[in-house]
């Protein structure tokens, strides 16, 4: 143990105790702050490539004209192209909470148009005044 801590010293780097517990116990000559360098470079590149799959959000109202709508299914295409998931809600107002099947029948219409790059993850379902269904990315 002497004689290595010897020779590191005389390299200039470090010794370093890789398995303390072995007999006789395993240590390695390194450069410790260079590797602890490369290490956290090597997390950071990790860290950097990994995705998080965001949850946006479109909303809309029972109303909801052809063209808007149209419009509205050609920015859930883009948020889905880009692999996020999309929660789309149709919020009720007033007299519009007697008729929640004309909302669910749009919304339906919606993921029937998007049926080649989603999948329904949440069927539409009724919360408080909203109705909410969840698409995410279909996987290749």
């Amino acid at each position: 143990m002497q004689e290595a801590l010897a020779k590191a010293q005389e390299a200039g780097v470090d010794l370093v105790e890789v398995a303390p517990t072995a007999s006789p116990p395993v240590c390695r000559v390194m450069d410790f702050g260079k590797y602890k360098y490369e290490q956290a470079k090597r997390e950071r590149m990790a860290h950097k490539k990994s995705k998080t799959s965001e949850l946006k959000g479109m909303r809309m109202s029972p109303k909801i004209g052809e063209h808007d709508l149209q419009v509205k299914t050609c920015a859930v295409t883009s948020f889905l192209k880009d692999g996020d998931k999309v929660r789309v809600s149709m919020w009720f107002r007033g007299r519009e909470m007697a008729h929640p099947q004309v909302g669910e029948q749009i919304l339906r219409r919606m993921a029937q148009q998007l049926v080649d790059v989603a999948v329904v993850e949440r069927q539409p379902l009724m919360e408080g005044r909203n109705m909410i269904m969840i698409l995410a990315p279909k996987k290749n």
